[in-house]
């Protein structure tokens, strides 16, 4: 078992962390609001540091999930940060969904101080947190992450390295892209059978079975049929993904014009007050008739 210390302890770290801890590692947390690491560290049994730098000190691995470019900044540069608490031959993970410009700029002062660093965004929303059944995609150096996967499979479902620094934040790109257009289409199917005066369960179970399925109709369809938004991953949060997506998209001349679009209904439901409500709220939008 490894010595390791979890930073950021939102939806997502809280419940990664404590399946760290459950697996019989050695968990150090840290959290910008310390009560929530108390919290965790009373609900898990292990340890809360006042700083990243301090929770970093010796781990063999420390893991990060935080908010943004500059949180992810925050939490390892400057004399407080992980990276001057950690050892030469640790390695760094990065669950964080950040730019790839970020990722290389960090990997790079990473490297300097004799620091491994692997990027390695996930998928699979709370749900998946909680339940220990995330999709990791990751980059970095393959020893590197050889070592670093048996510690991150207590939290994965799938864990994979996509190629070097920076592959892991450009596949979750990917998987951002496809939800985008797959959540709006799943709005404008839903909303076309209420409209139509179809029984909403009985179409889902039909269509479902054949090249319309997806995870997202299966484990969001009622609750959309509902309008019910108050869990999973926040629409602010999928602007701040899909907007590293399009200026991506831009630097490298691939379009992406249906995520464009659906950014700007994303924006729309934020102004109807939804910016922390589900990404499947996109069909609240269909609902209303400024929509």
């Amino acid at each position: 078992m490894a010595k390791t210390a979890f930073l950021g302890l939102g939806v997502m770290g809280f419940p990664m962390a404590g399946h760290l801890a459950a697996a019989g590692h050695d968990v150090t947390v840290y959290n910008r609001t310390s009560a929530k690491a108390e919290a965790w560290a009373g609900q898990h049994g292990g340890r809360h540091a006042a700083t990243p730098r301090e929770a970093a000190s010796g781990a063999e691995f420390v893991m990060a999930c935080v908010g943004n470019d500059d949180d992810l900044r925050a939490v390892c540069l400057g004399p407080d940060g992980a990276f001057a608490g950690m050892s030469a031959g640790s390695i760094f993970v990065d669950h964080t969904t950040v730019s790839a410009e970020v990722t290389r700029e960090l990997a790079a002062a990473a490297r300097e101080a004799g620091i491994g660093y692997v990027d390695a965004p996930v998928s699979g929303g709370q749900a998946g947190a909680e339940n220990g059944q995330l999709s990791v995609m990751c980059g970095g150096d393959q020893r590197e992450y050889d070592r670093a996967e048996p510690v991150m499979d207590a939290y994965a479902k799938i864990c994979r390295r996509l190629g070097e620094v920076g592959a892991g934040q450009m596949t979750k790109m990917c998987n951002q892209i496809a939800i985008a257009g797959l959540v709006q289409a799943l709005s404008e199917s839903l909303n076309f059978a209420q409209t139509a005066g179809l029984d909403v369960e009985k179409v889902v179970e039909v269509i479902s079975q054949g090249a319309a399925g997806s995870w997202q109709m299966q484990n969001r369809h009622q609750t959309m049929a509902k309008g019910e938004f108050d869990f999973g991953f926040a629409i602010d949060w999928m602007r701040k993904d899909l907007g590293i997506c399009l200026k991506t998209g831009d630097e490298l001349g691939a379009p992406l014009p249906v995520t464009a679009l659906v950014d700007q209904f994303y924006k729309d439901v934020q102004r109807m007050g939804g910016g922390r409500w589900d990404t499947s709220a996109l069909i609240a939008r269909l609902a209303d008739p400024k929509g």
